[in-house]
């Protein structure tokens, strides 16, 4: 792909991984969509789409059924159902879903990043994962993570992270841009 101005990513705009990727998007004129809702203050204003109610109810799932997929409980069920509904917004709009974070034994993602990524399992998106602790990438691939590195070879994907972004993640996501599209433009 040439045409940066064509690509589109697809985020939250949260401090952390995800304003990273919107910062990164803007520098190399890619095309940025921060998914939001009332209520939420994101670090990227950019591209920001705020979803209404309704918007926000077609990425409603039971809460049993996330605690169940992600092997733990959320207490705080009102405040987390809204970031989970704008993370079935991000999944579905980009191809290929990016994140960073730690990959837990279990083989979901720490926090809220990990229900993104359990969506890109189930809609069987390709998946890469930068995990912060083994310092490397990784693939979900044949249900089993393996190192792959990673390049944005889609017109659209989904970025997300952590809020806690380490220099390292911060280093690999700059990587991954240059990767994919080459020295950023001066």
């Amino acid at each position: 792909m040439t045409d940066n101005s064509k690509i589109t990513l697809y985020s939250g705009g949260h401090k952390g991984a995800e304003a990273e990727f919107g910062r990164l998007a803007e520098a190399w004129n890619l095309q940025e969509v921060n998914i939001s809702f009332e209520g939420h203050n994101p670090e990227r204003t950019r591209g920001i789409r705020l979803l209404d109610r309704e918007e926000l109810r077609k990425g409603d799932v039971s809460m049993e059924i996330v605690s169940q997929r992600m092997n733990r409980t959320y207490s705080r069920t009102d405040k987390i159902r809204s970031v989970i509904q704008s993370l079935f917004h991000m999944v579905n709009k980009g191809y290929h879903v990016i994140a960073v974070g730690w990959i837990q034994a279990d083989n979901t993602v720490k926090g809220g990043t990990g229900w993104g990524v359990e969506l890109a399992k189930l809609f069987n998106r390709p998946l890469s994962v930068y995990d912060q602790e083994r310092k490397g990438w990784f693939a979900w691939e044949n249900n089993q993570w393996i190192e792959s590195t990673p390049v944005i070879d889609t017109e659209t994907f989904a970025g997300t992270g952590t809020r806690f972004l380490s220099d390292d993640g911060q280093q690999a996501l700059n990587d991954l841009f240059v990767r994919s599209f080459g020295p950023e433009k001066q």
